[in-house]
């Protein structure tokens, strides 16, 4: 049988980053819009900061912080597993790493067709974080 595969997950540089912008800020989320400039990037905010809703889709959690993207832009991805690393850069406008000299990263991989058929046969998407 096999096992489902993480949708989303983080590299231990991304992991690190937030857990420092949780021990600042207290709970915190990702969104992943697909819009141009800061919105290609993965956005972090403080929990209540953003609303997420039917548009989005919850992925899964990174370091304890819950991962959403754009129903758009799930379309797009659901072939691929996503994953935050940290860079060198500035942060987008809203993000809370911004003015720290790093920005968060999206690196992907395609699931092979196992996972596809593991994630395909699992329970579905939803826009809400499953209870």
């Amino acid at each position: 049988m096999q096992t489902v595969p993480a949708r989303v997950t983080a590299t231990p540089a991304a992991l690190t980053l937030v857990a420092e912008l949780t021990a600042e800020h207290g709970p915190i989320l990702f969104h992943q819009s697909g819009g141009c400039c800061d919105g290609s990037s993965p956005m972090a905010y403080a929990v209540g900061d953003f609303l997420t809703g039917d548009a989005d889709v919850h992925l899964g959690a990174i370091g304890g912080a819950e991962f959403y993207i754009s129903r758009p832009q799930f379309a797009v991805w659901r072939h691929t597993q996503l994953i935050i690393d940290v860079v060198p850069g500035r942060g987008g406008m809203f993000s809370l790493e911004n003015g720290r000299g790093v920005r968060f990263l999206l690196r992907s991989r395609v699931f092979t067709d196992d996972e596809t058929a593991a994630l395909d046969a699992a329970v579905p998407v939803s826009p809400q974080k499953p209870k």
